[in-house]
Formats: structure tokens, C-alpha cells, sequence
């Protein structure tokens, strides 16, 4: 029998092969959709500097025939809108975003809001409702399917609302089979740890049942915005080189070099030029192909080349990772680390580490662990985390801390591509630079709670020491003035006073 070969798109891949997406059961099927929707919200508002308010209902709107429930969810947010003319590609095409630029966000492959309305749709054959505007005069309500085979927006139908008010942001509604009782534990604690990892955010949601549950806002400050950026050096490989030479309008390889390059200027251009053997003046677009995969190992193998700078990243900060701890956990003593920029593979990355005692959190088996990337929070295979392992690497006695502690640590990384293993953004890659710096992170924060811990013990010992001086001081003065024969004892409150002054000191 003779093989038939066939081809299929985007959408209809990704019809057959959910799971890789997080849409792997009706459970897992919620808190994707809710946490890529959630996640678009406060990227949209982000984008316009506001600070995101972003509310999500869940509505029991039936049953099928086998018992899976039905839901309507509804998610609102204050950002950026959509232009009325993308509306029905970005919510009717797989693959069709703003996220594809070299920069910082939260989203990676332009896949999570579709993919969402996707699953809604192949399970309950309803269509996403759209509304959006970008603050104007006018709203758009769309009302949408998706060609699965073609992978291209149907619409169904297309209004346009009097926006009196002014709104801007965007409201979508789909439906979908789900297990939201099996999910809700998952989808409290992602929205929990979004707000902690989001202290400027309002997170409102109201489940099946009508129960509100509120993450207010602990700061006004808003992260600073990452700025797009340019491929690194380091980071090139043959394809991006033939596309840039394609695209590129310079007329030189040193006009190239700077135009298209990270942190490549004149001088450091003419340099890797005159190592590579390149005539600094000859026309990008004549390199041959063999050329062009030797102007990239070139490229990978020089050493000045300047590392990328953080312009492109946006990092929580020390204080507002430390208002988001605050805010959602109420512990007794925290310390946060900001590592100095590095970066893998030509993508530069920030890793933020922060260690938490008492409070909220409660005792666990070994340490409580966050961890977020590009302020997502990561909640499942914590195993397979980079960081999980180098929590487990490190000799924490070292530190006398122990894993029985009520002690959280919390690990941030942020870049413009993040090294996750799959596509459902679930855990961190183990990768040499990025795991050294969040070992670093980590020692540096436990060395903060180790002289908290350390102190705390002094101040324990001291307050036994003056419950003793106490209790017995006063029995001695009673017994001093019954031997001397006097009338009144010696005055013990003074010493007292002054012991405690002495310990205070000392602290």
C-alpha cells in the first residue's frame, strides 16, 4: 500500500495535539484558559503603563450527555484593546499575536489566548465574544469561530458600540467543558501568586458558585516597561542571518553590523570585521550561503563582543517583590536579591530570589517553593525546575536553616526568551548560567535570614536570661535585707533596667 503524505495548519495541529498546549483534561482545561487569558490582561495593560485591572467570572451554564460541566468564562481588562481591524486574527488565528519581538512578556509563542478559544470551541461548538477599544469613541463587538483547518477567523458577526465612557480594554467571553472543582485549589493559588509577583495589579474573580475572591493592589508603582530590542551576536545563527540580510537596506557589512547587532557600534564592528577576514565595505547581500554559516560561527566565537545590556527586560525590583510578599503572605522577616544581569546563548536574563520566614507560610516537607518567569507563575513538575534542584543542592545546615522551617523561597526570572522545556511554560531548563545565578541569589538571601535566624536566637536567650534575672533577683534582695537586718531590700529595678538596656545594645 502506497504512503499518502498530506498537510496540515497551524490550528488543526494544535486541535490534534492539545495537551502539549496545558490543555490536557477538564481540570488542567480551566486554569490554562483562565491563567493565558489573565496573563494577555496584564500584558495589554502593562503595554499603556496603566495598572492592570483585570476581573474574571466563571458561570455553570450546563452539562453534556457524559457529565462534563459546561462554563462560561468571562475575563475584563483596562489595557491597551485591540485594533478593530486585528480583532479577528488575533482571536481567530493560531499563531497571530504581538508577542513575536525581542522583548520581555509574559506570553511566549503567541499561542495561550487562541489556544484557550480554541478548546472552547472544538468542545462546546460555541463562538468567543469580543469587545474591545482602545479608549475612543467607539467599541468593536465581534463574535468569532475559527477555521481549524485553514486556521483563519470566521466571523459570525461585527458591531460597533458607542463607547460614551471612554472604556479601553478588552472583554472576551467563551465557553468550554471543564472541572472546575477539581481546578479551583490550582486556579486560587495561581491568581494568589499572581497578584504576589503583581503588586500593582487588581485581580477580581467570581467562580461558578458566586463566591468573590479579591487581590487588591499593594503599590501603586508600575515595573518599568522593557524596551524591544535588537538580536545579540552571540545569540544568531544561519536562518536569522539570511533573514536579516534579506530584510536589511544598508549597503556595507559594517553598516550591517551596526544596524542589525545588540550593543555592536563602529569600533567593535570594524574589529570582529578585521578577525572574521570581511571587507568592512562589501554588500551584505553577496555573501554566499557558506559564507553566510561562517559569518555566524564567527560570530558565536568572538570574545569582545559587548554581553546584551537589561533595557529589554522588566524585573520586579527588590521593593516591589518585597510589597507583593507582604501583601499575600504576612511573613515575620523578609530578604529579596536582585542578581546583575547575565545571559545564555546571546538572551540576557535577570534573576530576583527572595527568602520569607514565618508569617502565612506553613511548615512543608522541604521548603515552600515559587517560582515565576517573566511574572507567570509556574505551578506545575516543580521536580523538573531548575530550581527546585538547586535548592536541593545546597547544604542549608550551612545556614542553620533547616527544611522544616516555615520558610518560602521565591525564584523570578526574567528574559526575552525564557529557557522553558515545553510548551505549556510549566518549568525552567537547567541551564549552566541561568542555574549558577539563581544558586548565587539564593545563598545571598540565606545568608540574610541566617543572621535574622541568629539574632532571633540571641534575642531569646537574652529574654531567658532576664525572665531568670527577674525571678530571682527580687528573692535575693529578700533574703540580702532579711540577713542584714534592715527594713527595706535593695532596689533591684535598677539593675534590671540596665540589663535590659546592656542586651539592647547588643542586638
Amino acid at each position: 500500500m502506497a504512503q499518502t503524505f498530506e498537510e496540515i495548519g497551524v490550528a488543526d495541529f494544535f486541535y490534534r495535539n492539545r495537551d502539549i498546549a496545558g490543555f490536557t483534561s477538564p481540570s488542567r482545561a480551566v486554569f490554562s484558559a483562565i491563567r493565558e487569558l489573565v496573563e494577555n490582561s496584564l500584558d495589554a495593560a502593562e503595554d499603556v503603563g496603566a495598572l492592570p485591572d483585570v476581573r474574571v467570572w466563571m458561570f455553570k451554564k450546563g452539562e453534556t450527555t457524559s457529565g462534563v460541566s459546561i462554563y462560561k468564562v468571562r475575563v475584563e481588562d483596562n489595557g491597551s484593546g485591540v485594533p478593530p481591524q486585528s480583532i479577528p486574527s488575533a482571536f481567530g488565528k493560531v499563531l497571530f499575536g504581538s508577542k513575536f519581538k525581542l522583548r520581555q512578556a509574559r506570553g511566549t509563542f503567541g499561542l495561550g489566548g487562541t489556544m484557550a478559544i480554541l478548546y472552547g470551541q472544538i468542545t462546546t461548538n460555541k463562538p468567543v465574544k469580543v469587545i474591545s477599544s482602545a479608549g475612543g469613541p467607539k467599541a468593536f463587538a465581534y463574535k468569532l469561530m475559527i477555521d481549524v483547518e485553514r486556521n483563519r477567523p470566521i466571523v459570525l458577526s461585527r458591531k460597533v458600540l458607542n463607547n460614551g465612557s471612554g472604556w479601553r480594554g478588552t472583554i472576551i467571553e467563551l465557553h468550554l467543558e471543564g472541572d472546575y472543582l477539581r481546578a479551583m485549589p490550582k486556579v486560587l493559588e495561581y491568581l494568589k501568586q499572581t497578584a504576589l509577583v503583581n503588586p500593582h495589579a487588581n485581580i477580581t474573580f467570581v467562580d461558578p458558585k458566586g463566591r468573590l475572591y479579591v487581590f487588591s493592589k499593594a503599590t501603586e508603582d508600575v515595573p518599568r516597561p522593557p524596551k524591544e530590542t535588537k538580536p545579540h551576536p552571540y545569540g544568531v545563527d544561519v536562518e536569522l542571518l539570511q533573514r536579516l540580510i534579506r530584510a536589511t537596506n544598508c549597503r556595507n557589512m559594517l553598516d550591517f553590523l551596526r544596524a542589525h547587532f545588540h550593543r555592536v557600534g563602529e569600533v567593535m564592528a570594524k574589529r570582529f570585521l578585521e578577525s572574521a577576514g570581511l571587507d568592512a565595505l562589501r554588500d551584505p547581500r553577496s555573501l554566499t550561503h557558506d559564507e553566510v554559516v561562517q559569518l555566524s560561527q564567527e560570530m558565536k566565537s568572538f570574545k569582545w563582543f559587548l554581553p546584551p545590556d537589561a533595557s529589554c527586560l522588566s524585573p520586579l525590583g527588590e521593593e516591589l517583590l518585597r510589597a507583593g510578599i507582604a501583601k499575600e503572605l504576612r511573613p515575620e522577616f523578609i530578604a529579596v536579591c536582585q542578581r546583575k544581569p547575565s545571559a545564555y546563548s546571546g538572551h540576557p536574563f535577570i534573576v530576583e530570589c527572595a527568602m520569607a520566614y514565618g508569617g502565612d507560610i506553613p511548615k512543608a516537607e522541604y521548603f515552600t517553593l515559587y517560582r515565576f518567569a517573566n511574572r507567570i507563575p509556574l505551578l506545575y513538575d516543580e521536580a523538573s525546575d531548575v530550581s527546585f534542584k538547586v535548592i536541593r543542592s545546597i547544604n542549608w545546615s550551612r545556614y542553620k536553616i533547616s527544611s522544616d522551617m516555615p520558610i518560602a523561597i521565591f525564584v523570578h526570572i526574567c528574559s526575552t526568551k525564557v529557557p522553558y522545556k515545553t510548551i505549556g511554560k510549566e518549568f525552567i531548563a537547567d541551564r549552566q548560567e541561568v542555574k549558577r545565578e539563581i544558586l548565587f541569589g539564593i545563598r545571598e538571601v540565606a545568608r540574610q535570614v541566617q543572621r535574622f535566624l541568629s539574632k532571633r536566637e540571641k534575642a531569646e536567650r537574652q529574654r531567658k536570661r532576664l525572665n531568670v534575672f527577674a525571678k530571682y533577683l527580687t528573692k535575693i534582695a529578700q533574703f540580702s535585707k532579711e540577713l542584714a537586718k534592715k527594713e527595706k531590700p535593695p532596689n533591684v529595678e535598677r539593675l534590671l533596667k540596665k540589663l535590659k538596656e546592656i542586651d539592647l545594645e547588643a542586638n
